[in-house]
């Protein structure tokens, strides 16, 4: 079939048109897609092994052998602030408290950090088989209501129950099980666990738009609860002591330059407060 003169210029002008687009929508693409590559992410770390000593963790970018956080004597049941991070590759590492930085790792592991995430990486586990394990923290919110888990990191107990008043938010967690997210009402609410032979409870002030998590700790014959708060108000809470929001952290925090820096005030504003009795 033979085309007009003016069909054919009709025709080169409509393919130059796609042609133009589709790179227009590739350059957008591979601007979003470099922009994705180059976001903020954020790590959290933990000490939750029960009969596992104090100890250092330290963060690396993947293939820089100086640490970027360095927190000192980590104890049982303690949570590091957030930290930002570009997104990228990461390694954590732990040593025994008071080893040198030169000394091999007692445990490694690695992170994918994605941009607009969260992570918390624990050590978890009895000292026989402590692990590192990346645990991804939710930042999706639901508007008039609180998000809460469980991290059940009572060795002791391992069939436990925890509930937020009326809400059951896991039923016989084992030993380093880690709940889904699950709704509950914003307000005062009581949280119990409720081991085998054991038992606990706190009483927290829980904000909407809010997401917590609960970690069901040994306590010297009974069960601790403490809870942190992951994000508040679609913002990660990615400063200030992170430890349970009912009690000051206790031994030491990090700065960026990986200095021993021990805590002297309360929690900053952005954490739940417990409720005195």
């Amino acid at each position: 079939m033979k085309l007009s003169r003016k069909g054919a210029w009709v025709t080169r002008l409509i393919t130059c048109c796609a042609l133009a687009l589709g790179l227009a929508g590739a350059l957008a693409a591979g601007a979003s897609a470099a922009s994705a590559a180059t976001g903020t992410g954020y790590i959290r770390l933990a000490h939750l092994s029960p009969n596992t000593p104090p100890v250092d963790v330290y963060l690396y970018s993947f293939g820089n052998p100086s640490a970027m956080v360095v927190l000192h004597h980590v104890a049982y049941g303690e949570v590091s602030p957030y930290e930002a991070v570009s997104s990228g590759e990461y390694t954590v590492a732990m040593r025994a408290a008071g080893a040198a930085a030169s000394a091999k790792p007692v445990l490694s592991t690695t992170v994918d950090v994605v941009s607009g995430h969260a992570y918390t990486v624990a050590g978890m586990g009895p000292l026989a088989g402590i692990r590192l394990q990346v645990i991804d923290d939710s930042l999706a919110m639901t508007q008039n209501a609180a998000l809460a888990r469980v991290i059940q990191a009572s060795m002791h107990q391992t069939d436990v129950t925890v509930t937020a008043g009326s809400k059951i938010l896991g039923r016989h967690l084992n030993f380093t099980t880690v709940t889904r997210y699950r709704s509950v009402h914003a307000g005062t609410v009581t949280v119990h666990a409720v081991g085998t032979t054991e038992h606990g409870s706190a009483q927290f002030r829980l904000a909407p738009d809010t997401i917590y998590t609960f970690v069901v700790l040994d306590n010297s014959g009974e069960l601790k609860v403490d809870a942190l708060v992951d994000s508040a108000g679609s913002k990660i809470v990615a400063t200030g002591a992170a430890a349970a929001v009912d009690r000051r952290r206790r031994g030491g925090t990090a700065d960026r330059r990986g200095r021993d820096h021990r805590a002297a005030a309360p929690p900053p504003p952005g954490h739940a407060r417990a409720v005195t009795p």
